[in-house]
Parts: structure tokens; sequence; C-alpha cells
């Protein structure tokens, strides 16, 4: 394993190509490039053949110097330095710095690889990434790259520290939806690797991005708490939020999820109905109602007038 320091003062853990692999790959595209410089060189033949010596000389020096040297060098600045052998190798050169090479890089490379590999048939390219501490040959060591191992086995995800507990629910009022995903990422990618800055860099980047943060939240971090713990604050309430948000559950900061019961979405106003009422039967009792006295419609005329003596009427007529 060798660490490579890049310009923010981050430690990357990369796996050097020792020299089988290296070896491999190499062997890889000189027969590519054999092949596609035998395949030139027939159609070349063939076309000039009409030509005279000189320039049959000439054009096959071109195609040499084009397929065998220029090839190479166009195809590691295209790919950013996976030539096919390497890409079958699981091979990438990079920078000392970790970064992408360019065409000067792949240019040196190309060069001196024509004197150390074809011209001395790889032996000064064995012996120089033999004597090497990460398997450099000559060619990396002038151009400042390194070939190193892309098929590595997949480290398990960053470690985000919690914060101080007594931060914990501290910022659970800050308004977080106008902080981009971009800057999360960020503060994330900060807190699970600030172990390996150094202290005077993640200092400054931890002030940087919590000074972003606050500008974003619309309130400025507290002067007592230091920026790294505040971003750890900040991103354990946000996470908190997206619990709640996606499990509906009551999550406190600090501490695990309680799961809340479900709750049924409130019915329309129009459909509300309301709780039936479970029946009781109970004996019926009807009112007793005395009888209504006949109406003067409904009696006969012959009981509407009252007899000469002022009794009560029977309701019959005597004869006559």
């Amino acid at each position: 394993m060798s660490e490579l320091v890049t310009g923010e003062a981050v430690a990357l853990e990369l796996r050097p190509a020792r020299l089988p692999s290296r070896a491999l790959a190499v062997l890889l595209d000189l027969a590519v490039a054999v092949a596609v410089y035998v395949a030139v060189t027939v159609a070349l033949v063939a076309s000039t053949a009409s030509l005279d010596m000189a320039a049959q000389t000439a054009l096959s020096i071109a195609a040499f110097v084009l397929v065998l040297v220029g090839g190479p060098i166009a195809v590691e600045t295209l790919s950013h330095g996976r030539s096919l052998g390497k890409m079958a190798c699981g091979l990438r050169v990079v920078r000392d710095d970790g970064g992408p090479i360019r065409f000067r890089h792949s240019l040196v490379r190309g060069l001196i690889g024509v004197i150390e590999i074809l011209m001395t048939f790889g032996v000064v390219a064995c012996i120089a990434s033999l004597v090497s501490a990460r398997g450099r040959r000559l060619g990396d060591v002038f151009a400042g790259t390194l070939v190193v191992r892309e098929r590595v086995p997949v480290s398990p995800a960053g470690f985000v520290p919690p914060p101080p507990p007594w931060l914990a629910g501290r910022f659970s009022g800050l308004d977080l939806s106008a902080v981009p995903d971009d800057l999360w990422l960020a503060v994330r990618q900060y807190l699970t690797r600030m172990g390996q800055l150094d202290p005077r860099v993640g200092w400054a980047m931890a002030e940087r991005l919590a000074a972003d943060v606050a500008a974003r939240t619309g309130a400025p971090a507290p002067q007592e708490v230091p920026p790294a713990a505040y971003l750890a604050a900040v991103m354990q309430e946000r996470q908190a939020r997206e619990a709640r948000r996606a499990f509906g559950g009551t999550y406190a900061a600090g501490g695990p999820a309680v799961e809340a019961p479900p709750m049924a979405p409130p019915a329309p106003a129009s459909s509300v109905t309301p709780p039936v009422q479970p029946t009781v039967r109970t004996p019926e009792v009807r009112p007793v109602v005395p009888p209504a006295a006949p109406s003067r419609e409904a009696r006969p005329e012959a009981s509407r007038e009252a007899p000469p003596d002022g009794r009560a009427g029977t309701g019959f007529v005597p004869p006559a």
C-alpha cells in the first residue's frame, strides 16, 4: 500500500502495480501495436509499389513512428492512462498526486519507452521497476507518473463521527432546505476523512464549510462551537429529519428512531360520517293518549242542536 498526498494534504491509499502485471500489460499493448503495424505495412507496400526505394523507406519509418510510438501516446492521453493492456490487467497511469495524466505525461513516457522497452527489449524497464520502491520505470520517473491497480477490494463506506453529546438536538430549529446537495456531500466527505487531513488544513476546511452552511441556513454558527463539531451536529440533524420523513417516526437527535403508530389520512369534510352508536333494545312504552273528542265538523247535524230542556243530546232523533 502506498500513500499519495494530494494538493489538499489528503492521503490517498493506492496500490502500485508490480512488475508481473505491468509486464503482461506491456506485452498485450505491444502485440496489438505490432499487429496494427504489420497491417499498415502490408497496405503501404501494396499501395506504394510504383514508388522508388527511398519513398518506401520513408513511409515505413513514418508508419513505425506513428503506430509504435504515437499510437500508445494517443491512446493513453485519450483514455486518461488506460491502454488496452492496462484495461485488461486492471491498471491505470496516474500522476504522483493521484490525478489524471495529460498529453505531456504520455509523451515523456512514450519517448523514453522507445529506449527502455523497444530498443533494449524491456531489460532497462524491468531493472528500474525492480529497483524502485513503487515499481516505476524510467519513463514514470521522468514524467512524474505512477501505475496503480484499479481492481482493489472495495473498502467500507466512511463513518460519519457523531457530534458531542451537548450538541445533540441543539440545531433542530435550523432551516436546512436551502443547503444544496453538493455542499452536503462536501461536508460528509470532510467528516469521514478529517482524520487523514493535516490539522491546520482540516481546521481551515472546516471553517470554510461551516461558513457556507451557516450562510445557507440564515443563522450564524455559534462562536463557542468548533467548526467540525458544528458540521457534525448539523449533519446529524439532517439525517434525523430524513429518517423522520422516510419512516414516519419520531427520531431524537443522538438517539434511536422510535416508530410512531400509523395515522390514517384525514377524510374530506363532505365524506365525514358520525360514529355509529351501538343500539340498545329497550321495552317500548307507549303513552296513554285520551281519546280525542269528535270535532264539530264530524258530528251529525242532529246532535249539533241541544234539546229545549237543556239536556245533552243523545244523538238520536225522536220520531215525528
